[in-house]
């Protein structure tokens, strides 16, 4: 029987997507399809003036992907339901011991300038992601089930073609793993495998983003027109692009440097949609006419975390009191106005793997926290670590609000719980997102780097290991809080536990895997590798003119969904004659 608490969660996911009205179906007032100068769609990229990337090998963050994968694709993608698809490959198989992956091409691919796309591309751009010269923080991460990957990454082995990577004509790649894994697929799935166009990168190098717009660059949906730094990327469909095509003219991405100030452009009819409605103007939002607010439960966890080489963060009862001295439901009511869902859990509520019994730090089963608990612990660990208040170090707790009031107020309030419960008074340093992912990768097995850092996460793909191992196991890139790789007391069980992940991680019996998974993250949320505070939800609105978008849990939009997208003369609609 569900305890009391996860049947709250799925009420509350019940009826956010209950309140997702219109997801994916046209309007009843449509009025039929726009003309063509109509067809244009603008999206707003909100909290920053420019991408993290536009090198598939190279990016981390939603609106990077999102730039990425309007261009760019690989073999297999995730469709609308977040089931991997055959997308450049016709079909694939498994050899009988899963350690050799083939892939068919479908015939007659091209690039957008249309240069014919073989095997040779995918093998080339599959070994540049890993090429250590690119210095790529996520390559190994998902692509570090093909065999050698790591040697390459080193610099050990000049190249996996003709190794792990074979070509056998122009329309076979095989793909030779290092372990059977059950999610090969899945991390196939991620933008490090998607294929760029060598002669490209031959010409301009690696920084080939500024030339994106001569029509060159990759095989999806769309291609670059216009690339103006610090205000917009325009997109246009792509002639050769091998499924069904377009029916948009074009899709406009426009900066905002502040995430709330997209919410007040969308409102002015300069915007089709705003990702990102501000907690204050929910209400007002949920009031617009023709369903224009959405609110899609996503597979995302905003999180607080520690680097556990910094003192006083190597102690376990120190880590547990900060965790229990945040009330959870009140960031998520007071906060975001109940727009996300309080959470002890990593691996999110609708995900595979999901544990309906896991507790949070010391068994404690609310998401309110618990004070008494929370200092009782904090005394604790401080007389272990041989410390008192009056010799507590400085903290600093680094983030990106990007603008947003939003995360600067749920900042400030945990800030604020941390002072009245445990007395200690955190550093707030609000910076830009790019440079904290920076950080975030500079603090691995750093003791000099970040202290405390929020952040959020996102599937991937829809598996645990995508949650558990890839963020905390054995030499993870991701592993900033230092998990395993510490001089801590509890560093053997932490190992101990990394390799109850790995072990997961190929197990073939599904019920075996998700029972150890279960373990695992039961063991990582007592040690609070991370402090999870809620999963998020995207509160957005956008234009009843807008029709064809199936939202789904990872708020992407698949290469073969932009045929079925378009304008209608519904209204309101945003005003695009800037971009005609």
């Amino acid at each position: 029987m569900r305890s009391k608490s996860v049947l709250s969660i799925s009420l509350l996911l019940l009826m956010l997507l209950l309140a997702a009205c219109g997801g994916g179906s046209s309007s009843t007032q449509s009025g039929g399809k726009a003309s063509d100068d109509q067809q244009i769609l603008t999206i707003p990229i909100g909290g920053r003036t420019e991408l993290q990337s536009f090198d598939p090998a190279l990016v981390t963050e939603q609106a990077s992907i999102r730039a990425v994968n309007l261009v760019f694709t690989g073999l297999v993608q995730l469709n609308n339901k977040l089931e991997v698809v055959d997308q450049l490959a016709e079909s694939h198989s498994v050899s009988a011991d899963g350690l050799t992956w083939t892939f068919k091409l479908r015939p007659n691919l091209k690039f957008s300038d249309g240069t014919p796309l073989t095997s040779k591309d995918v093998a080339y751009s599959i070994d540049r992601a890993l090429k250590p010269e690119l210095k790529s923080a996520v390559s190994t991460v998902y692509l570090g089930l093909i065999k050698d990957s790591q040697k390459r990454f080193d610099g050990k082995i000049p190249t996996l073609i003709g190794h792990s990577i074979l070509t056998p004509d122009d329309q076979t790649v095989v793909l030779q793993a290092e372990k059977k894994a059950a999610y090969f697929l899945q991390t196939l799935t991620y933008q490090t495998s998607f294929v760029v166009q060598r002669s490209m990168i031959e010409k301009y190098g690696d920084n080939f983003a500024e030339h994106l717009s001569e029509g060159i660059g990759g095989a999806g949906p769309f291609k670059v027109s216009k690339y103006v730094r610090g205000k917009q990327i325009e997109f246009v469909p792509n002639p050769n692009y091998y499924g069904k095509k377009p029916q948009l003219k074009k899709v406009v991405l426009v900066f905002y440097q502040k995430e709330d100030t997209a919410y007040r452009a969308y409102q002015s009819n300069q915007l089709h949609w705003a990702l990102n409605v501000p907690s204050q103007q929910i209400e007002q939002a949920k009031k617009l006419p023709n369903n224009q607010f959405l609110n899609i439960p996503q597979l995302t966890v905003g999180y607080y975390t520690m680097n556990y080489l910094v003192k006083p963060f190597d102690n376990l009862k120190v880590r547990q009191a900060f965790d229990l001295a945040i009330d959870k439901d009140s960031i998520a009511n007071s906060v975001y106005k109940g727009a996300v869902i309080p959470t002890n859990h990593i691996v999110p509520a609708n995900m595979p793997g999901y544990n309906e019994n896991l507790t949070g730090p010391q068994g404690v089963k609310t998401t309110k926290g618990d004070p008494a608990l929370a200092k009782k612990l904090f005394e604790e660990g401080l007389k272990e670590s041989n410390m008192t208040r009056a010799d507590f170090p400085q903290i600093t707790l680094t983030f990106a609000s990007r603008g947003s009031a939003d995360i600067r107020n749920e900042a400030s309030a945990v800030q604020q719980m941390w002072s009245q419960v445990l007395g200690v008074n955190i550093k707030l340093d609000d910076v830009d997102y790019n440079k904290l992912l920076t950080e975030r990768n500079r603090t691995v097995n750093n003791p000099d780097g970040m202290q405390m850092w929020q952040l959020t996460w996102g599937a991937d793909y829809p598996d645990p290991q995508n949650w558990l191992t890839l963020l905390f196991g054995k030499g993870s890139p991701k592993n900033a809080m230092n998990y395993g790789q510490n001089n801590s007391p509890m560093a053997q069980e932490q190992q101990e536990n990394q390799k109850l992940m790995e072990q997961a991680d190929a197990n073939q019996n599904e019920e075996q895997r998700m029972q150890q998974y279960h373990q695992a993250e039961q063991a990582l949320v007592n040690d609070v590798v991370w402090i999870p505070v809620y999963q998020d939800a995207d509160s957005m609105v956008r234009k009843p003119c807008v029709t064809g978008i199936v939202d789904n849990a990872q708020s992407f939009i698949p290469p073969e969904d932009w045929a079925n997208i378009y304008i209608t003369n519904a209204k309101p609609c945003a005003d695009v004659s800037a971009y005609q």
